[in-house]
């Protein structure tokens, strides 16, 4: 029986082995990135020398805690990272590194792909300039570098402030932070947030230091479009009635994160619609158990639970599959995740709250919009589509091309589905989802495939 897979090496991946190691078994983690740590804990390439207090602030501990524990796995996992998996089928993962196909055999695979930005597109996010608020993050901790000499961050969610913070501690010119989540909307989630206090308390510093620092803080702030001759130069906004512009070389914005799920698709797990997360997530029990057997799923590929949640949901994968195996495991240790993890899930309803999701952007759009950038789709051109009677989003997607190019609806598919459900009058979870097509991710030309 060929050994588990582990795809991710993130907070969940990372303790998902650690858990298999633990009971004798020898698994397979696979990563794209050079060097495990995931998107929360991204470590810097080796010959950078910048302290883990500096990178990661209150998380320093964590992230040291976890890289140090992918490092003890050397010699008894089979890691591989730079390796991108991009398709599922028949029992085998097809893989790319350093510009060569491979496949990979499995009977168990734990899926913990992570998550990105959930962007909602305004005019001018295509002008060089503007970035996600990942990718702000992974240039300041993997490059050593800022997006710009001064950053706007816009959007909402907890890594808004997180990002912006990162940013003005790291000596950036950060000009404001424009939250899109009314204040109120806060308060009235502070009973809920109040369940994690440790977690609320660094998010009050967060957005109390950049007050304190001279970093213009503000609520109910609505980014409507970007301008600038070749990159970005200005941004406008609206607070209330009142419109607003600010001087900028660069700007990073997303509204909170979307789960990865493409490779859950292509694996075969069923989908259900969640309304905390407002998108379909593939079924899982509450120990990691998908629909489909020995397909196990963990961290926020599976929903968006954070760095904490992922380290406690790889461990109870990983004993689900020691579980399925007929391993005897540590039951009271599993009712424990269990609990933990269900006290984080009441936390992110209180984080839904805080930072609801602008539900009007959709009508607010123009037409003239680029909402999907790789093959040029414009708000127009899906409404041209509903108005002719489509509007299950597959079918929208044969008519007008959108989700169809390089990134396969990851960035715009989101952004689709609430103009689609806006348009067609229905809500959002009506319209369906972009089913998941091979390669997940681009492939390049010239790749080598074994014969």
């Amino acid at each position: 029986m060929s050994a588990p897979v582990i795809v991710g090496a993130g907070p969940a991946g990372i303790r998902a082995a650690q858990t298999l190691v633990a009971h004798g078994l020898h698994p397979c983690l696979v990563d794209e990135a050079s060097r495990g740590g995931g998107q929360i804990y991204r470590r810097q390439p080796a010959n950078f020398q910048r302290p883990p207090e500096q990178l990661y602030g209150f998380e320093a501990g964590k992230a040291t805690a976890v890289h140090q524990a992918l490092d003890d796995l050397a010699g008894q996992i089979d890691y591989r990272p730079e390796t991108l998996v991009w398709n599922a089928e028949h029992g085998r993962l097809d893989t790319l590194n350093n510009g060569r196909a491979g496949q990979l055999d499995f009977t168990q695979v734990i899926v913990a792909t992570g998550a990105t930005d959930r962007v909602l597109p305004v005019p001018g996010w295509t002008l060089p300039g503007v970035y996600s608020l990942g990718a702000a993050q992974i240039a300041l901790k993997y490059q050593g570098c800022a997006i710009g000499e001064r950053v706007l961050f816009c959007g909402s969610g907890p890594l808004l402030y997180l990002v912006a913070y990162q940013y003005a501690k790291a000596g950036a010119k950060v000009v404001a932070v424009l939250d899109s989540a009314p204040f109120s909307a806060q308060c009235q989630a502070l009973p809920t947030l109040l369940g994690q206090p440790a977690t609320l308390a660094k998010g009050v510093y967060y957005r109390a230091w950049l007050s304190a620092h001279g970093i213009p803080v503000q609520q109910g702030a609505s980014l409507e479009r970007i301008e600038g001759d070749q990159r970005v130069q200005t941004a406008i906004w609206r607070q209330g009635e009142h419109r607003h512009q600010l001087e900028c070389d660069a700007l990073a914005f997303a509204h909170a994160l979307r789960s990865e799920t493409q490779l859950a698709d292509l694996l075969g797990c069923e989908f259900a619609w969640n309304p905390l997360n407002r998108a379909w997530l593939p079924d899982r029990d509450a120990a990691g158990r998908s629909s489909v057997a020995g397909i196990y799923l963990a961290g926020d590929g599976a929903g968006i639970m954070g760095a904490d949640a992922a380290e406690m949901a790889g461990e109870r994968a990983a004993l689900a599959l020691l579980e399925d195996l007929g391993q005897r495991v540590d039951h009271s240790r599993c009712r424990q995740l269990e609990k933990r993890l269900a006290a984080i899930a009441r936390f992110r309803q209180g984080l839904e709250t805080a930072f609801p999701f602008p539900a009007d952007w959709a009508e607010k759009a123009p037409d003239d919009l680029v909402v999907c950038r790789c093959e040029e789709v414009r708000a127009g051109d899906v409404r041209a589509v509903v108005r002719e009677g489509h509007w299950e989003m597959n079918r929208v997607k044969a008519h007008c091309r959108v989700g169809m190019g390089r990134c396969q609806g990851r960035m715009c598919g989101a952004a689709a589905a609430e103009i689609v459900a806006a348009h067609s009058g229905r809500s959002v979870d009506c319209v369906g989802r972009l089913r998941a097509q091979a390669p997940i991710k681009p492939l390049p030309f010239g790749v080598e495939f074994d014969a």
